[in-house]
């Protein structure tokens, strides 16, 4: 079957609309009809080759949503007509020891869907039945693209290190870290944001932060020593880690999402003296995926979008690229 997709010839190009034709459906695979694909910062740091690892030619986007359109034999739990989504992975080996614990994301064989696959900007994408991942009814479909990569980058963390009652910080109030707020809110954490930006400490607050603090002011920073009991970093820009560590209380934990290219320093007896630790995390497994999906159709997070018709993706990187997008841009298919 030939499709059409935007494609990325080479690193820092536009991309242009080419016909694709893909082989034969796999046994195990299904066919999506893209309606809907989140732009994430990812796609812009593979399109760039950001983090050497980028093919070309590439075919990016990795918050698909769309229905099913077709199944392979020995695919399970979907069928034609469906409403799925899927994210940042596509497949994984399924009989090594992570698949087979419920770790499919820490595979070491796993796809990522826009590095050596074909990705959602296109007419159709193709995925392991796995990782397709049913839509709960009552999730608006048009602004669930996000959550299939951000939305549970930030929501795995919670599940994994947070209690309700926890005190938590958000640093950084971009593509992810508004939703991290939205989720640890709806969690029942006390949530403090840190936010470059002082023009967004009312959106914020809307997104459901009790305190606001500019990850700027030292000072600020300083006086809330000791208190969080988790703070997740979604940014990609160095700051002054040891105050930021030092706002962990006894226990706490700082967990990398974002993907801060230098490296961090860290001095150990800040760590040791207080029993607190630093970790990261990528997305998430098809379960965590689905349970994430649930809890965002119960309690109504849902991510900040702005829509662009996929025609104009290369003005939607150019607005990702600028730093202006409030805060996730969805491409909506209009081939």
């Amino acid at each position: 079957m030939n499709y059409r997709a935007w494609v990325a010839k080479a690193a820092k190009q536009p991309m242009v609309l080419e016909t694709v034709d893909l082989a034969p459906l796999g046994g195990e695979d299904v066919e999506v009809a893209v309606e809907h694909c989140g732009l994430c910062h990812s796609d812009l740091s593979v399109l760039n080759n950001d983090w050497g690892i980028s093919q070309y030619p590439a075919i990016l986007g990795h918050e698909v949503v769309g229905r099913v359109t077709a199944v392979g034999p020995n695919a399970k739990g979907l069928k034609v007509g469906q409403r799925v989504g899927i994210g940042w992975n596509s497949g994984s080996c399924m009989h090594c020891h992570q698949c087979m614990s419920g770790s499919h994301h820490l595979c070491p064989r796993v796809q990522a869907t826009i590095v050596g696959h074909r990705g959602g900007f296109a007419t159709h994408i193709r995925s392991h039945w796995a990782w397709a991942i049913a839509l709960p009814e009552k999730l608006n479909f048009a602004e669930a693209g996000p959550l299939f990569c951000g939305g549970v980058t930030v929501f795995a963390p919670l599940t994994m290190y947070a209690k309700p009652a926890d005190r938590l910080g958000i640093i950084g109030i971009g593509g992810l870290g508004h939703m991290a707020v939205k989720f640890a809110a709806a969690y029942g954490c006390d949530v403090t944001a840190f936010t470059s930006s002082e023009n967004k400490f009312d959106e914020a607050k809307g997104f459901g932060a009790n305190h606001v603090v500019s990850s700027k002011d030292s000072a600020a920073i300083k006086k809330l020593g000791g208190s969080f009991d988790l703070l997740i970093s979604t940014v990609n820009a160095t700051l002054d880690w040891d105050a930021i560590i030092g706002t962990l209380a006894p226990n706490g934990r700082l967990h990398f999402v974002g993907a801060v290219l230098e490296p961090i320093p860290v001095a150990a007896f800040s760590l040791i003296m207080q029993q607190r630790s630093v970790s990261g995390s990528p997305t998430g497994s098809p379960v965590a995926i689905g349970a994430m999906l649930d809890f965002a159709s119960r309690h109504n997070v849902a991510p900040q979008t702005e829509h662009f018709p996929m025609s104009n993706i290369n003005e939607a990187f150019a607005r990702l690229e600028s730093g202006k997008a409030r805060y996730r841009i969805v491409l909506d298919a209009d081939f």
